[in-house]
């Protein structure tokens, strides 16, 4: 659900470390904000504080603050912004910024805030944003805050599930495990489900569809095996713009050491443009045990797909 917040206050300043100046308007740029110090080619293009961090910080230190004294941007109210998460977005009809970073590391007694002020809030709760879309800012001005929904299409792969000879478990198994998941992580799944059988044109139509329509994800399950029906990494592989095979490789040693039979699957994972594909097998325990294992990688993977560098 999107929120509204304001804008208080636009501030800049010419060297980094140091608080920085109100002024009428700041134009953003593809390299940031404008004569500002922290402009460049880097994911910490424009930094935001919401007045609510400002208040706190306030009490407990005795005295006013000043908009810009904490080195912000932009400071706003509606939100408290350290609640955000990396590649929710900021927007109006002039300008759309992405979140890249929730605080930062303080230079201490290095930092002329930190010896004017004697402490910081930015570390903590100031964010971090990257220029999507260019345009000139000013106080008084509202953003559209629109929180990342993490797009997902699940495919299950089974003739006999396709035909209702049996409820299709695995796939249940999947979307229900992404859901707990990024709901865990604060996120918002948006999870499509869709079942059809063993057929490799289908397959190839439904994957470039879920590409083209956006997702971050792809979980196919069902057909990893050597068996005549068993074509999923036969349709997938040719779409990979690049392959993970650890991932896979993993699993295949940790189980099959135990369980032989684990180490004929040819599940496969990789990229294709900007969204992670994971072909897992058709059973619903060798899913569970595929998750316990990928789980592991999706955020990681999915903030590098974007460009970020966050562990």
């Amino acid at each position: 659900m999107s929120q509204i917040i304001k804008v208080l206050s636009v501030n800049v300043s010419e060297k980094k470390g140091t608080i920085k100046k109100p002024v009428g308007s700041i134009s953003l740029s593809n390299m940031g904000v404008e004569k500002d110090a922290h402009a460049g080619p880097w994911n910490r293009q424009v930094s935001l504080l919401g007045k609510e961090s400002i208040d706190k910080f306030s009490k407990e230190a005795g005295r006013d603050i000043s908009f810009g004294e904490f080195a912000e941007n932009i400071t706003t109210e509606g939100l408290k912004l350290y609640r955000t998460l990396p590649l929710d977005r900021f927007m109006n009809e002039s300008v759309e910024l992405e979140v890249t970073q929730i605080g930062k590391k303080c230079h201490g007694t290095n930092c002329q805030i930190f010896q004017e002020v004697g402490n910081c809030v930015m570390p903590k709760e100031g964010i971090f944003a990257r220029v999507i879309r260019k345009g000139k800012i000013q106080a008084g001005e509202k953003f559209e805050y629109k929180p990342r929904i993490i797009k997902t299409m699940v495919i299950t792969l089974s003739d006999r599930a396709f035909q209702s000879l049996y409820p299709d478990k695995s796939g249940k198994i999947i979307e229900s495990r992404l859901r707990e998941f990024w709901t865990l992580k604060g996120r918002k799944p948006g999870i499509n489900y869709v079942l059809i059988p063993d057929d490799a044109r289908l397959l190839e139509e439904t994957i470039k569809e879920a590409v083209q329509n956006g997702n971050d994800f792809i979980f196919t399950t069902g057909g990893t095996g050597i068996g005549p029906k068993d074509i999923t990494p036969d349709v997938v592989k040719p779409l990979l713009d690049k392959e993970i095979p650890g991932i896979m490789d993993l699993i295949r040693i940790k189980y099959g050491s135990e369980k032989p039979a684990a180490l004929i699957s040819r599940s496969v994972a990789g990229l294709i443009g900007q969204t992670l594909i994971y072909c897992l097998p058709g059973s619903p325990k060798a899913v569970n045990e595929y998750l316990d294992e990928i789980l592991k990688t999706v955020e990681h993977s999915f903030y590098m797909v974007h460009r970020l560098d966050i562990h």
